[in-house]
């Protein structure tokens, strides 16, 4: 007789992969979460807004996985899921609310799933939202043994009113950057083809290790200045780089001017530009450092980027707001 798991398909491993799945996500349930993991759907309950708009994103973790397969580390990269995810909706000002995940692979190993799922949960505890559910999908024959794909939706809110969206924007305005905790999870297929040895050590850290180092979940530190600060927009630096993603936040013909010497550039990236990528190609893929973009008024802008520091980020005014469509302008 044949079985699904002659096909390649096995039904307990998946069950065990629920049964530790279970565990991570029920440490993000939160008061808005209506039924447990097993249902058919998640349901959510909205808080109490005045003119509630719901705000979504999803994304991926991309190559950068390889580097997980290889390391054979799968506990972490689940948190640049959520980021990807979250950091994206908090530019127009939106709380994440909950997250749903979708992990693809040819043959199911419950504790690395399991573990994918970890990193996921680490991720909306960061971002405090909830992990009401997901998909695992086995698909013999379609991936290799070993390797997976991992994709993710997060659902946001904010009222209407506050929505950001670069309205405000204006010639004079200041930027201010925040530091990205490395290369975050943009730019992986140069980098591969680069960094062929994840043993090799940069300043004393294997560059495997460096290379995983989570994207850097936002949304506390933004939603806490949001409640004391006009932020007239926001841009998060992922594929693209600075080129792609700071004139996202305009509405009108603007130019970002960037000043390269204004923040700390690190080690990585430096390297990676010794293996013979040039400068503006460097900022037209990867973050160089800032992960993350707030456009202020420029009287707010020290109180700002003292607030940012006070809760355990690196700031910097990295440029200003000129007149002009050039998109951005690196100094």
């Amino acid at each position: 007789m044949a079985t699904y798991k002659e096909a390649g398909v096995n039904i307990e491993e998946g069950y065990s992969a629920v049964k530790l799945m279970k565990e991570h996500a029920a440490k993000t349930f939160n008061s808005g979460v209506l039924n447990n993991l097993g249902s058919f759907a998640g349901m959510y309950e909205l808080p109490n807004y005045k003119n509630p708009v719901l705000v979504s994103g999803t994304d991926g973790i991309g190559t950068k996985l390889k580097i997980a397969f290889q390391m054979e580390k799968y506990d972490t990269v689940g948190i640049d899921c959520v980021a990807m995810c979250v950091n994206d909706i908090l530019c127009h000002g939106a709380k994440p609310l909950f997250f749903l995940d979708y992990i693809a692979c040819g043959k199911l190993n419950a504790k690395n799933a399991a573990d994918l799922v970890k990193g996921i949960s680490d991720g909306c505890l960061q971002a405090e939202s909830a992990l009401i559910g997901g998909e695992t999908a086995e698909m013999p024959g379609f991936y290799k043994e070993g390797e997976y794909d991992v994709a993710g939706f997060c659902v946001g809110i904010v009222e209407k009113e506050e929505i950001i969206d670069g309205s405000d924007i204006s010639a004079g305005d200041v930027l201010i950057g925040i530091e990205s905790s490395g290369i975050h999870s943009n730019g992986y297929s140069l980098v591969r083809k680069l960094i062929t040895n994840l043993d090799e050590e940069l300043n004393g850290e294997k560059l495997g290790n460096i290379l995983l180092a989570p994207t850097k979940i936002y949304v506390k530190t933004v939603l806490n200045l949001l409640k004391k600060y006009k932020i007239k927009g926001m841009a998060h630096i992922t594929g693209g780089g600075f080129y792609e993603n700071i004139p996202r936040m305009f509405k009108a013909d603007f130019t970002a001017v960037i000043n390269k010497g204004s923040f700390e550039v690190p080690a990585i990236f430096k390297y990676i530009m010794s293996l013979g990528v040039d400068e503006e190609h460097m900022y037209n893929t990867f973050n160089m450092g800032i992960g993350y973009v707030l456009c202020v008024d420029k009287e707010n802008s020290r109180e700002i980027i003292n607030e940012i520091e006070k809760m355990g980020n690196k700031a910097y005014e990295i440029g200003h707001i000129e007149a002009g469509g050039k998109g951005v302008c690196l100094k």
